[in-house]
C-alpha cells in the first residue's frame, strides 16, 4: 500500500491570508484581466532576465504566462507552503510545467515568479 506524500500547507493564519489574497486573484484570471492580475502581483517583475514594469506585464508577460489553461488550473491548485532560508513565507502552485510563486511580504501576498517544474 503506497503512502500518500503529505503536502506542507502552512501555518493556518498564513493559509487563511492567502486565501483571502486568491479570492480577488481568481476573479481576474476568470474575467481574463490582465490589469486585474497585474494589481496582484509583485511589480517590476524578473522577467527573461530584466526587470519588467506594469505595462509590459499586461502587454506580454500575462499573455505568456496566463493561457487559458492556466488560468482553468490556477482557479483549482492546490497551493503547496514553502519558507526559505530567509524566512519568506510562499505558496505555490503547479500547472503543467509551471510553478506560480506568491510570495508574502509587508503588503501582503502577491503573485511574484514562476519556476519550471521537471
Amino acid at each position: 500500500m503506497a503512502l500518500a506524500q503529505r503536502v506542507p500547507r502552512g501555518p493556518p493564519a498564513l493559509q487563511a491570508e492567502f486565501r483571502e489574497f486568491l479570492v480577488p486573484f481568481r476573479q481576474a484570471l476568470r474575467a481574463n484581466d490582465p490589469a486585474g492580475v497585474a494589481a496582484h502581483t509583485r511589480l517590476p517583475m524578473i522577467y527573461n532576465g530584466a526587470a519588467r514594469d506594469q505595462a509590459y506585464f499586461q502587454r506580454t508577460i500575462y499573455r505568456d504566462l496566463f493561457t487559458a489553461r492556466n488560468r482553468t488550473c490556477l482557479q483549482t491548485a492546490r497551493p503547496v507552503y514553502e519558507r526559505d532560508g530567509e524566512g519568506t513565507d510562499s505558496f505555490l502552485m503547479f500547472c503543467g510545467h509551471v510553478i506560480f510563486v506568491f510570495t508574502k511580504k509587508q503588503d501582503g501576498f502577491r503573485f511574484a515568479d514562476t519556476g519550471v517544474d521537471d
